[in-house]
């Protein structure tokens, strides 16, 4: 029995090992799925919170920019990611129990692995697919450790991204602080401009009890004047009174020896006789002074014969020989032309050019024995005439400048606009300070022939090189304004000259190097030795590089060269193969720091040219002198004039006063100055009738522009000034034409518009007495230039007393002020300007205008006398230009420089 009881409790069944292999894998495969499903659960939600997370991380940075100023909403969104991250650490530490709790079940799993029999019993009891479910829950696990560890990361890179939203929302915290600051900083301004209201009221209030105390006292003033008036007044006739008085004490005296006469009858007779004595005595006096009055008289016409004689006899010596004060009152025409018969003296050979230098200096002196010899010499054959010219020499010279322009216009007898001004009345205001000016221009076809004086051709040519060869050109001599001119005639199969204008042929660049070469050659053989050379524009920029190159070691090499570009939009560009006509090495001058276009490698520029060769380069304002040097107003020569701006400088035109005079002007219907300018209004009416313009209000504003229709002028703004004007109940006139077809069309469909419109005339042509007339009777002159190197109708128009409302650009910005500037001193102030190149622009400083002239008529008077009484002259450009002239020759001479 024993031996039965003893097996049964040492070895175990099958059947029983089998039972409790099954119920062991049924409790660790539900622990195990249990642990699986929690996994995933707490793996969602982990994946959940980290997208929660990152969208809550895009929207803090996106609202980041946006609410910097809503502090409260971002407080509470930090709030909602502070409490969502501690969800997220929450549930890290879940994963990391789950972990471990994973470790433990595979070291258990490990333990139970070592023995073989539990093995052969797990492998007998699970199944090969459940081993494999198994290993994939493994796998599973541990592609959650590896997110799990991203997620540590991602933590970490919020709590970074949370720490710089925390610095954002201190320094947040910080600004509203400084915002509370100037809060109550603006309070307290605001206090203060409160208070300052109520001291600007005390003043008003004080101002107008001064200006009450100003009327008063004006009042006293007044009445003091009056009190004085009859004080005088009683002072008078105190002293009348006094006279009577006086003279009824005599009349009573005379009275009382009347009554005591007639106490006796003798002494009455012997009054009587007394008195026809005193009668008799009278007459006798009488006869004598008549006889002393005709005495005088006598003497009177003796002193007029004597008078008669003598002025007989100064009238005869001053045929016979000019004194010295007169020599000075001789007119500038006078010295020009005799300058021009000793050119003519020596181009023809019949004077050597020493005694023509002397000529030259005795003229350029005004020296009374030059004026003696050519008075004597009246009559006599030329011979005859040189030879006592040449008696007078002597060997002397002045400190004045000699001045040689070479220009392609001169008004008034080749302009086509401001250039043709300029040169004249440049060369003018330089004469009139004693230096002796001379011109050379192109003898054109279509020149005013009838305003040069003493016009002649010379019997000798000049030859000048051009394409290879020699050419002749003929000279011609004369004065215009009193100025000495020379004309050169070039014979030249192209007839380089005689096109019927003045520019715009396909050609220009080779007719204008062509000139400039003659211009040179002429003063070469003619001997000159000019102080300066200046030249204008690109037409005779030329002459610059022609003369340093070419005759400076002819000879010529006296003169410094001084070149004005009147506007940079034209600069003669050109093929540099086209530079070699002249007699220019292309290749030497086709190089960046030369004459090459700052463009195109293959071209020259001659305002480039000109620019790098002169001593001295000027333009027409300052302001345009700035604005050239930019990008956008150097039209490509902004490098070249930065490079060389120690010797640029811009220089305000200035306008022949004399030719425009509102005082003497022949082409206005009624002359009127500054003090009187109620021939405005006449000359109003006037236009208006010759326009065939309505004359029903007197006072209705007249607006005018007279202009070349070119994009550079505005012509957009020109034309809505036209249509503006009309809808503000003013007038409007156009003077001018265009050379660009497209706009010359335009502006003739207008005219056709407005042809029988009683408030509105566009003249489509120039015509230089209906520009006379139309500044003298208009009120305000329109000039809105999209730029404006100078420009001189601003200038003519304040002349004539015509308001300007123009765009502040260039030399306009430099002359015309605007009145509601409180920036401008008020003395400046001319005008209405705007800025802006808009419609915008324009109505603003229009609508002005009009107000002004409509509301306030003596503050308008006062305007036009002030602009009237502005000196535009070219007094003052003048001095400028001969101081740099001045310096320019001193520096040469310092340095024995040709």
């Amino acid at each position: 029995m024993g031996s039965s009881t003893f097996p049964s409790n040492d070895i175990t069944s099958p059947s029983t090992n089998i039972d409790e292999g099954e119920q062991l894998r049924g409790i660790h495969l539900q622990d195990l799925l249990g642990m699986i499903r929690n996994a995933e659960k707490n793996i969602h939600l982990l994946n959940q919170a980290r997208v929660r997370a990152l969208e809550d991380l895009e929207k803090i940075f996106d609202e980041k920019e946006e609410l910097q100023g809503e502090m409260n909403i971002l407080e509470m969104k930090l709030a909602e990611t502070d409490a969502r991250l501690k969800v997220a650490a929450q549930e890290k530490v879940h994963v990391e129990l789950l972990e471990g709790q994973l470790e433990k079940l595979r070291d258990e799993l490990s333990s139970r692995g070592n023995s073989e029999d539990y093995l052969q019993e797990m492998n007998n009891a699970v199944s090969s697919s459940q081993v494999d479910l198994v290993n994939s829950f493994s796998q599973e696990l541990d592609l959650l450790r590896e997110e799990n560890m991203s997620l540590k990361d991602e933590l970490q890179v919020l709590k970074v991204e949370l720490s710089n939203i925390r610095e954002s929302h201190q320094q947040m915290q910080m600004l509203e602080e400084e915002r509370s600051v100037l809060e109550s900083s603006l309070k307290e301004l605001e206090l203060k401009l409160a208070a300052s209201h109520e001291d600007v009221s005390e003043i008003s209030s004080l101002k107008s009890e001064c200006k009450s105390l100003y009327e008063k006292v004006e009042d006293l003033q007044t009445m003091l004047d009056n009190a004085t008036k009859q004080a005088d007044q009683a002072i008078l006739v105190v002293q009348q009174n006094q006279e009577l008085r006086k003279k009824v004490d005599r009349l009573e005296e005379s009275l009382n020896e009347a009554n005591a006469n007639r106490l006796s009858s003798q002494k009455m007779q012997q009054y009587n006789e007394l008195m026809q004595q005193k009668i008799k005595l009278l007459d006798e006096r009488l006869q004598r002074s008549d006889e002393e009055i005709q005495t005088y008289i006598q003497l009177y016409q003796d002193s007029m014969k004597e008078f008669q004689d003598t002025l007989s006899r100064l009238k005869e010596e001053s045929k016979k020989k000019t004194k010295g004060e007169t020599v000075l009152d001789k007119p500038p025409g006078f010295w020009s032309n005799l300058l021009l018969m000793v050119d003519g003296w020596f181009l023809e050979k019949k004077i050597s050019v020493d005694e023509a230098k002397v000529l030259r200096e005795m003229i350029w002196n005004r020296e009374v024995r030059i004026c003696d010899a050519y008075i004597s010499s009246k009559g006599k054959i030329e011979r005859e005439i040189i030879a006592t010219f040449l008696k007078q020499t002597s060997s002397t010279r002045g400190t004045r400048l000699h001045v040689i322009h070479i220009a392609a216009e001169m008004a008034p007898v080749a302009k086509v606009g401001g250039l043709g001004d300029v040169v004249t009345g440049l060369s003018k205001a330089l004469q009139k300070k004693g230096h002796l000016v001379e011109i050379v221009l192109p003898k054109y076809d279509i020149m005013r022939y009838d305003l040069i004086q003493d016009l002649k051709a010379l019997d000798a040519p000049i030859e000048s090189y051009f394409d290879g060869r020699l050419f002749k050109n003929r000279i011609w001599v004369g004065t215009v304004e009193g100025l000495p001119v020379y004309f050169i005639e070039p014979h030249h199969p192209s007839k380089f000259f005689w096109r019927g204008q003045l520019y715009g042929e396909d050609d220009d660049f080779k007719r204008f190097s062509f000139f400039s070469r003659a211009a040179l050659e002429l003063l070469l053989q003619a001997g000159k030795k000019p102080d300066i050379i200046h030249c204008h524009d690109w037409q005779t920029a030329f002459v610059a590089p022609l003369y340093w190159d070419l005759y400076v070691p002819k000879g010529l090499d006296s003169a410094r060269i001084c070149f004005t570009c009147h506007n940079f939009e034209y600069q003669g560009a050109a093929p540099a193969s086209d530079l070699a006509s002249c007699g220019l090495d292309v290749y030497r001058l086709n190089k960046p720091d030369r004459m090459q276009d700052n463009s195109a490698n293959d071209r020259v520029n001659s305002v480039k040219g000109a620019i790098v060769f002169s001593n001295i380069v000027t333009t027409v304002s300052p302001s345009y002198a700035q604005e050239v040097r930019t990008a956008e107003g150097g039209r490509g020569l902004q490098a070249t004039l930065n490079s060389h701006s120690k010797k640029f400088v811009g220089i305000l035109n200035g306008i022949d006063t004399d030719a425009w005079n509102p005082a003497t002007d022949p082409l206005v219907k009624v002359q009127y100055n500054s003090n009187d300018i109620e021939g405005k209004a006449e000359n109003k009416e006037a236009l208006r009738s010759h326009l065939g313009m309505s004359s029903a209000n007197v006072w209705q504003p007249l607006v005018a522009c007279i202009t070349r229709l070119v994009p550079q002028k505005g012509v957009h703004l020109i034309r809505h000034a036209l249509y503006r004007t009309l809808e503000l109940g003013g007038q409007f006139v156009l003077l001018g034409s265009s050379p660009v077809s497209q706009i010359q069309r335009e502006f003739e469909d207008i005219s056709s518009k407005f042809k029988n419109h009683e408030h509105a005339r566009l003249i489509l042509k120039y015509d230089e007495s209906l520009a006379h007339l139309i500044y003298a009777a208009s009120d305000m002159f329109i000039i809105p230039s999209i730029f404006e190197p100078c420009g001189l109708t601003q200038m003519i128009a304040m002349r004539y007393g015509s308001i300007p409302i123009a765009r502040k650009t260039g030399g306009l910005n430099d002359s015309v002020f605007d009145v509601d500037d409180d920036n401008i001193p008020i003395q400046y102030r001319n005008g209405f300007t705007f800025l802006k190149a808009d419609e915008q622009g324009l109505n603003s400083a229009l609508e002005r205008a009009m107000y002004h002239y409509k509301n306030d008529p003596e503050g308008w008077k006062q305007l036009v006398q002030k602009d009237m009484n502005i000196d535009f002259s070219w007094g003052s450009s003048a001095s400028v230009y001969e101081d740099l002239y001045q310096k320019s020759v001193c520096r040469a001479r310092a340095t024995n420089r040709p």
